[in-house]
Order: C-alpha cells, then sequence, then structure tokens
C-alpha cells in the first residue's frame, strides 16, 4: 500500500459544517484534500488523494452512510476516520464502531475538541508507523 498524503478529508452531507471543519483543519496547519456529501465522493476523493484521516459525518447524501464509506476507505486506503455525527442512538454507534474508528465526536463540536482529537489521532498513526 502507498503511503498516505499529509492530508484530510472532510465527509458531510451540509456544506456549511463541511465548511467549518474544513476551516478549523487549516487553522491547525493541516491541507484539506477534499470535501464531500456522499460515501460514493468521499471513497472517490479518498482514493485520489490517500489522506491520512477522514473527518466523517454518519448520515450522508444519497445511497449509503458514513459507516459503508469508512469501510470502503479503510480497505482501499487506509486512512484513520474520525466519526463526527449528532445522534447518540445506540443502535448508530454500534455501527460506527464496526469500523473500528479512531474516535467518534458529538456534535456540536464545542472549543479545541476537534483539534485536540485531531491531534491525538494523528500522533497515534505516527507512532503506529514508527
Amino acid at each position: 500500500m502507498n503511503a498516505l498524503e499529509d492530508c484530510v478529508l472532510v465527509v458531510d452531507d451540509e456544506f456549511l459544517i463541511a465548511e467549518t471543519l474544513s476551516i478549523q483543519i487549516r487553522d491547525m496547519g493541516l491541507k484539506v484534500c477534499g470535501t464531500a456529501a456522499t460515501a460514493a465522493e468521499a471513497i472517490a476523493l479518498a482514493q485520489a488523494n490517500r489522506p491520512r484521516l477522514v473527518l466523517m459525518d454518519m448520515r450522508l447524501k444519497g445511497a449509503g452512510d458514513g459507516v459503508d464509506a469508512a469501510l470502503a476507505i479503510h480497505e482501499l486506503v487506509g486512512s484513520k476516520v474520525i466519526f463526527i455525527t449528532a445522534s447518540r442512538e445506540p443502535a448508530t454507534l454500534e455501527r460506527i464502531r464496526t469500523d473500528h474508528p479512531a474516535a467518534i465526536l458529538y456534535k456540536p463540536l464545542f472549543g479545541r475538541q476537534l483539534h485536540t482529537v485531531v491531534r491525538e489521532v494523528l500522533a497515534a498513526a505516527d507512532q503506529d508507523c514508527a
């Protein structure tokens, strides 16, 4: 498997949320390699850009949800995935955990929550590669 690129893919079907997350990622000094609103777009962008990290919403437009996209991305690319969801339903969380996510965050995000978790996940990924 080829090395992953030092960028983040943002997947959310709500444009304003995707833009806000992208701004926060850029403010951290990281590159955003793209945004997607559907599982198919997310998979295609992940294959094209090979991001180290994917911020993934659970509910997406079109066929497939965030777990479908994350499972495919994990298999095809190997990116770490942080789920960002508004749902705390047990069935939804159980489905998310089938992908062994790097982290799960709940909307709305507060303060430096995203920054802290992204840094922790990237640091852990760096240690895994060492």
